[in-house]
C-alpha cells in the first residue's frame, strides 16, 4: 500500500516551502539535496512528508542507536499502517577478535546478541522483499555484511494447503533454514512436532505462529494461532516462512564453498611454511580444520562470516552484500545528522582492515577474511540512487554535492562560496546569492533547503561573551538565576574530570547538579535526562553528549565554558549544535566564556544573527508570539504502586509477601519488555520502582545492580 502520512498536524512555519523544494528536487531526478533544518524546527515531521509525497522505499541512517531509536518511534507513529523497521547492531556487548603482536595477546569474540533486536533485523529483510511501503531505521550497522539476498530469496519456503509435502522433507528443509527443533521450549526460531502436526515460530515473528496440520503427504491445514495461550488467530491459505538466521547458504553453495575454503587454507599454509612461519602455519591448519568441521556437522561456525567471500560467491577483494542490495534500486537514502552520520560512515573501513590484517598476518585468520568488511565510502555512495541529507550543520560533503550540474556556487550556512579557482573558493555574501533565486530543475541549482522557522515561532537564543577569569563564578550565579525561575541550564566543559570537579562543587554551595558523560550507561543516562526535565535538579554538566538529538525543552540557558579553546568540542559544529539545545525555550541563551573571539565563535554569532533576524521578521509578518515547546515527562510509577498492595498498603503476613513477589515479577518483566523494545526512559522508572520496593521491604537488592553501584562507588573514590 502507499504510504500513509497519520498527523493531525499541517506543515508550518518554513516546513511546507522545504517539502515542496525537496519534492520538487528528487522528482526532477537530482542525486544529492540537504535540508538546512535548525533546531525544533520539525525536520522529522518535514522528513516523513517527503516520503509520503515520494512513496518509495527509504532508508533512515543514524550515527547512533539512541537517536535511531527515537526516530523509529517517531516514524511509527507518523506511518501505522506501513512496515516501519529498526535495524541496528543487535550486539548488547561486542568484543571483536584481535591479536596484539607486540604482548602476543589473542582477544577472543567475544559477544552478548539481543533477541529482540536480531528479530527486527530478520523482520527488515523480510519486509523488504516482500513489500514496497517500507522505512527502514538503521545505524552504520548497514554497511557491514549480510547474506545475499538471492541466497535469502532462495532459501524461503512457501506452504499452501493442499500442496503435497512429506512432512520429513519439511523437518528437513526447516533445519537447513537453521530453525532449532524443541519440543519443550517453544519460541522464536524454533520448531516442535506432535505426531502429523508441525508447529513453527518465524525467526521475525514475535506474537504469532503457524500451525502446519498433515493427512499423509499433504497440507492438510494451516492456522496461525499465538504461541503463549494456543489461542487460534485464524486460518491460512499459504504462509511462507523465512530463514531463521541472517546468514544462510543453501546446501549445494556450502559445499562448493567448503571445497574452496580448503584450496585457499592449502596455499596459505604453503605460504607460511615456504617464508618460515610454522606457527602461523599450524595455527591456521587448526582453526580453519576445526570450523569445517562445524560447518559440515552443524551447517554453522562461529565467526562463520570471516567465510562470507567464499559462501556467497564473491571474487577476492569484492564489496560484501549489506542490507543495501535488500533495497529495490529506487530507494530513498535519508541520512540523519548527515555532519555525524556520514563521517561515522566514512570511518568504518580502514579499522576494522587494520584489525583484521594483523589477524591474516599472524594466522588467525585467511586472507578472505579481509573481504569481511564493512562497505568503503565509495562503495556506500555507489549504492544509493537519492540522498535528503539532514542537518542543522551539515558538512563539506554536503555542501559540495547538493548542486546540479557543474554550478560555480556552493551553499553556506553564514554565506556562500564563489569558485576562484581549480578546487579553492572564496567567501560571497548571502544577498549575492539567494537560495530562493534558483529552481531546482535548472542547471546550477542549489538545491539545500533552508528550514530556520519554527512552527513555535521560537528565536535562535541570544548569544552572550564573556570573560574566562570569573567563569565559574559567573556561571553557578546564572545556574542559580535559572533556577529560581524554575528552568534548567546546560552547562558543558572539556574534560570528564572537569564534569565531575565542577559538579561537586556546585554541590557544596547548594545548587542542584549532575554530570553526565560516556562512562554512565544508556538507561542511566536517558533517567539522568528524565530527572533534569522533570526537575529532579536544575543543572546538567556534560562534555559533547549534550548536543544533536537531544529534546530537553526545559532547558533556557547553555554555558559553554572555555569557548575558545579551538578544537573539536569548540567547532563551529559543536558550537551550533549546542547551542541549539536552548532553542526550545522562549527565554533562551548562550554564554560563551572566552577571552578571545576565535573562528568558530564568529560563525556561530553571524548565523545566529541571520537566523534570529529572519525568525523576526517572520513572526512580525505573521503575528506569531513564541511559545515555548511543551511536552510531557513521563510521570515516576510510585504513587500507582504504592496504592496497588505493597507493604504500605497495611496487608500483613504471607499475603503482602505474596503479593510483593508477584508485584516484583510483574515489573521485572515490564522492565525486560521496554528494555527490548527500546523505550530506555520506561525501563529506568520501572527499575527505580523495583529498587524501592526491595529496599522498603527489607530485600537484597539485585546482584547486578549491587555490582554496578559499587564500581561506581569506587569509581568515585578514585577520582
Amino acid at each position: 500500500m502507499p504510504f500513509e502520512l497519520a498527523s493531525d498536524y499541517e506543515p508550518r512555519g518554513d516546513q511546507a516551502q522545504a517539502i515542496a523544494k525537496l519534492v520538487r528536487s528528487l522528482e526532477a531526478g537530482n542525486r544529492h539535496q540537504t535540508l538546512l533544518g535548525v533546531t525544533g524546527s520539525g525536520k522529522t515531521f518535514t522528513a516523513a512528508n517527503v516520503i509520503r509525497a515520494l512513496d518509495r522505499p527509504t532508508l533512515v541512517i543514524s550515527h547512533n542507536k539512541t537517536l535511531a531509536a527515537q526516530l523509529y518511534s517517531e516514524f511509527k507513529q507518523f506511518f501505522p499502517n506501513n512496515a516501519v523497521e529498526y535495524f541496528v547492531s543487535y550486539f548488547d556487548y561486542y568484543q571483536p577478535e584481535a591479536y596484539i603482536p607486540s604482548s602476543d595477546t589473542y582477544v577472543e569474540k567475544d559477544s552478548s546478541i539481543n533477541e529482540e533486536i536480531e528479530r527486527l533485523r530478520l523482520s527488515t529483510t523480510s519486509s523488504l522483499l516482500t513489500r514496497r511501503d517500507v522505512l527502514v531505521v538503521a545505524s552504520v550497522s548497514c554497511i557491514y555484511g549480510l547474506a545475499s539476498p538471492m541466497d535469502f530469496l532462495e532459501m524461503l519456503l512457501t506452504i499452501r494447503s493442499g500442496q503435497v509435502l512429506s512432512r520429513d522433507v519439511l523437518l528437513a528443509k526447516l533445519v537447513e533454514m537453521l530453525y532449532e527443533r524443541n519440543d519443550y521450549e517453544f519460541g522464536r526460531g524454533r520448531f516442535r512436532v506432535r505426531g502429523d502436526t508441525v508447529e513453527i515460530q518465524a525467526g521475525s515473528a514475535d506474537e504469532e505462529a503457524v500451525r502446519i496440520e498433515f493427512f499423509g503427504d499433504e497440507v492438510d491445514r494451516l492456522t496461525l494461532f499465538d504461541p503463549l495461550t494456543g489461542h487460534t488467530l485464524g486460518k491460512l491459505t499459504v504462509f511462507t516462512l523465512f530463514p531463521a538466521k541472517q546468514f544462510v547458504t543453501p546446501a549445494d553453495k556450502l559445499q562448493a564453498a567448503m571445497k574452496d575454503i580448503r584450496v585457499e587454507l592449502e596455499d596459505r599454509v604453503s605460504w607460511f611454511e615456504s617464508n618460515g612461519k610454522l606457527l602461523e602455519a599450524q595455527r591456521i591448519r587448526m582453526r580453519t580444520e576445526y570450523d569445517l568441521e562445524m560447518m559440515q556437522e552443524m551447517g554453522f561456525c562461529s565467526g562463520i562470516e570471516n567465510y562470507s567471500r567464499h559462501l556467497t560467491g564473491r571474487p577476492p577483494g569484492s564489496r560484501p552484500y549489506t542490507l543495501l542490495d535488500f533495497f529495490p534500486k529506487d530507494y530513498l537514502l535519508v541520512v540523519d545528522e548527515s555532519h555525524a552520520s556520514l563521517p561515522q560512515i566514512g570511518g568504518m573501513y580502514e579499522g576494522d582492515r587494520a584489525r583484521k590484517t594483523t589477524l591474516v598476518d599472524h594466522g588467525f585468520r585467511l586472507p578472505s577474511a579481509l573481504d569481511n568488511r564493512p562497505l568503503n565510502f565509495p562503495e556506500f555512495m555507489e549504492m544509493t540512487h537519492q540522498g535528503l541529507y539532514i542537518s542543522a550543520t551539515p558538512g563539506a560533503f554536503e555542501f559540495r554535492n547538493s548542486v546540479v550540474g557543474n554550478s560555480t556556487f556552493l551553499p553556506n550556512p553564514e554565506g556562500g562560496l564563489k569558485e576562484s579557482g581549480p578546487g579553492t573558493f572564496q567567501r560571497i555574501s548571502r544577498t549575492d546569492m539567494p537560495i530562493e533565486q534558483f529552481d531546482v530543475t535548472t542547471p546550477g541549482a542549489v538545491l539545500i533547503a533552508e528550514q530556520i522557522i519554527r512552527p513555535t515561532g521560537l528565536l535562535d537564543p541570544e548569544i552572550t561573551v564573556r570573560p574566562l577569569q570569573d567563569q565559574i563564578d559567573e556561571t553557578m550565579e546564572l545556574c542559580r538565576q535559572r533556577a529560581e525561575s524554575n528552568e534548567r541550564t546546560l552547562v558543558t566543559t572539556l574534560t570528564k574530570r572537569t564534569a565531575e570537579d565542577l559538579a561537586e562543587y556546585l554541590k557544596d554551595v547548594g545548587l542542584r547538579v549532575r554530570y553526565l558523560h560516556s562512562d554512565i550507561d544508556t538507561i542511566e543516562r536517558v533517567e539522568i535526562l528524565r530527572g533534569l526535565r522533570a526537575g529532579e535538579f536544575d543543572t546538567l554538566i556534560g562534555i559533547n553528549l549534550l548536543r544533536e538529538g537531544l529534546d530537553l525543552p526545559e532547558v533556557s540557558l547553555v554555558c559553554i565554558l572555555d569557548a575558545d579553546k579551538e578544537g573539536y568540542l569548540r567547532s563551529q559544529t559543536s558550537l551550533i549544535q549546542t547551542a541549539g539545545r536552548a532553542a526550545r525555550h522562549v527565554n533562551g541563551q548562550v554564554y560563551l566564556f572566552a577571552d578571545t573571539i576565535t573562528h568558530s565563535m564568529r560563525q556561530l554569532m553571524e548565523i545566529t544573527e541571520y537566523r534570529r533576524s529572519k525568525q523576526m521578521a517572520y513572526n512580525k509578518l505573521h503575528d506569531i508570539t513564541p511559545q515555548s515547546v511543551r511536552r510531557a515527562v513521563q510521570e515516576s510509577l510510585h504513587t500507582i504502586i504504592r496504592g496497588g498492595g505493597s507493604p504500605e498498603a497495611g496487608v500483613e503476613g504471607s499475603e503482602a509477601n505474596q503479593s510483593l513477589a508477584e508485584t516484583l515479577k510483574e515489573l521485572e518483566e515490564e522492565m525486560a519488555k521496554a528494555a527490548g523494545m527500546l523505550e530506555y526512559e520506561k525501563a529506568a522508572l520501572l527499575r527505580d520502582q523495583i529498587r524501592e520496593l526491595r529496599a522498603g521491604a527489607g530485600l537484597v537488592v539485585d546482584a547486578k545492580i549491587q555490582v554496578a553501584a559499587k564500581k561506581r562507588g569506587k569509581k568515585r573514590k578514585s577520582a
